[in-house]
Parts: C-alpha cells; structure tokens; sequence
C-alpha cells in the first residue's frame, strides 16, 4: 500500500473511530465497528494499528497535533504581517473555535480522556495537550517580553485558562448556541481577551 493510499485509509479508520467513540463511548466500540464504518476489512485496521488502543492513541496525536498547528500558524501569520502578540492570541482563539467547529466529535472526545485517569494513553495524551498550550504560552512570553502584557501576570495558569476558554467555550456555543455564527463566538472570547488580559499591559 503506497504511502498516500495509506495515509488516507488511516483518516477514514480516525474519521470512523472517532465517531463511533463519541456516539457510544471507546469500550463499547469495537474493531468490527471500526472498520464497518470506515468502509474497509477488519484486517485493514490490524495492518495500520496493533490494536484498537494504538488506533485511538494515534487519533489523539493526529488531532491535536491538527490543532496545535493551527494555533501556531494562525499567531505567525499575525506576527508575520506586523501585528501585536495579543493579536495573535487573539488569532489563535479564532483558529481553536475554527478547528473545533470542523471537529467536534474529536473535540468532544479529547476533553473526555483528559479527565480519565485510567487509559494506556494517559501519558501521551498529557504531553500532547502541554504541546498545544505551549503555542499560547510562548506568544504570552513574547506578549510580556514586548510589553504588550504586565510582568505580573502567571504565564503557565493564563496560557491554560485560554486553552481551556477556547475549549469549553466552543463546546458550549455547538451544543447550547449552534445558531451563532463563528464571528459572533469569536467577537465574545476576543472582547473577553482584550479587556481582561491585554488591558494589564503597561503603560
């Protein structure tokens, strides 16, 4: 099976699992299912994962790593064009609403087994999210370090509250609020953000 062949039967399995997980939960799912619902042979997954906890450690890595990506190419095109740091900040908000708009069953998902104390994933699964609230707290580090934020601030705890804001708040907006468009979610958080977090800067 040649590699792009491969990498796509993969997202079809990622696609298939992910569904599937959010619809009945990771112990009720089976391989069968898996593969049932990717549209390929039990064998299939068997020759791309070891098994269905590799398949759904691999899943986890495959979407935040979509979305840690998004976040920091969305605070580089800001800075790249001139823009502040909290500006990219605000950049990565709209990027992490975006993703989770497009991938809510993952996100869904994700925010579950952070909870969980009990899976085989549980490691990887802390340094992936550490991975993706680094993006944010290296462009709050660079935010203080021009000035455009206060000294004071706990960069580690503000960097986590607006990975977890991002989250829940999109959660939140798909579940509860789905007939608000995406600029509207987006226009709340960046108010928040701007009155909040950018008015401690220093004069």
């Amino acid at each position: 099976m040649n590699s792009a062949r491969r990498q796509a039967t993969r997202q079809r399995l990622f696609q298939a699992a992910v569904t599937l997980i959010a619809e009945q939960g990771f112990s009720a799912t089976t391989v069968d299912e898996i593969a049932e619902r990717a549209g390929v042979a039990k064998g299939t997954v068997y020759y791309n994962f070891a098994s269905k906890n590799e398949l759904f450690e691999e899943l986890l890595r495959h979407g935040v790593g979509l979305l840690t990506a998004s976040l920091r190419e969305a605070g580089a095109d800001v800075t790249a064009r001139g823009g502040s740091h909290v500006d990219a900040i605000d950049a990565m908000v709209r990027a992490g609403l975006a993703f989770i708009a497009e991938y809510p069953s993952f996100t869904q998902l994700y925010v579950a087994e952070l909870w969980r104390t009990n899976r085989a994933w549980q490691d990887t699964l802390m340094v992936l999210r550490k991975e993706a609230v680094a993006v944010v707290e290296q462009t709050l580090r660079d935010a203080v370090a021009a000035g455009e934020l206060s000294e004071e601030i706990d960069v580690p705890l503000t960097a986590a509250a607006l990975f977890g804001m991002v989250l829940v708040a999109a959660l939140d907006w798909l579940s509860f609020q789905p007939e608000r468009s995406i600029d509207d979610v987006h226009a709340a958080l960046s108010r928040l953000l701007q009155g909040r977090v950018a008015g401690h800067a220093r004069a």
